[in-house]
């Protein structure tokens, strides 16, 4: 996978692949042996040269905010994959939106009720798939207008969620 990232003034070229059971990396056509485990929802415990990095990952400001330590950085990142569908996105987050799982699995944690005023980038419900936590995010500011699932429901791939308004 190939991401753009804009961080600190300057624009990145990051390659993210496996090799074997570990993550690879380059920056900017530079390779670099990492290790990246994400720990809790929007942290991760990154291993690189036997120095070890907790990095705290938060949406802000349409953007992501990235802690290291007691440093702070803005970051924007752009997958070409996705270029098209960001292109409609500003306008999709006008009006009455509705959340959709991303994949099967059970719904482990509710973290709103309906009528809940949310920010961009809030938790809404957190899924389990594969053994695995994901937590599922509102696209938008706004109000739960509508909350479909309970915890302990099994929901399938494109089931909807929660409707945010």
């Amino acid at each position: 996978m190939k991401l753009q990232v804009e961080l600190g003034g300057g624009s990145h070229t990051i390659e993210i692949g496996r090799f074997q059971a570990r993550l690879a990396f380059a920056i900017d056509g530079a390779a670099v042996a990492a290790d990246a485990v994400e720990v809790a929802p929007g942290i991760y415990s990154i291993l690189i040269a036997n120095q070890s990095y907790e990095v705290r990952v938060e949406p802000f400001a349409g953007n992501l905010r990235i802690a290291v330590g007691e440093r702070e950085f803005a970051a924007s990142v752009r997958d070409p994959r996705k270029r098209g569908r960001n292109r409609a996105g500003s306008a999709s987050s006008e009006g009455r939106q509705t959340i959709t799982a991303p994949m099967p699995g059970r719904v482990v944690r509710v973290l709103v009720a309906s009528g809940d005023e949310v920010a961009a980038g809030q938790g809404i419900v957190v899924v389990e798939a594969m053994k695995m936590q994901n937590e599922v995010r509102s696209p938008k500011q706004g109000k739960v207008e509508h909350l479909v699932v309970s915890e302990g429901q099994a929901i399938n791939a494109g089931d909807t969620i929660a409707v945010i308004f």
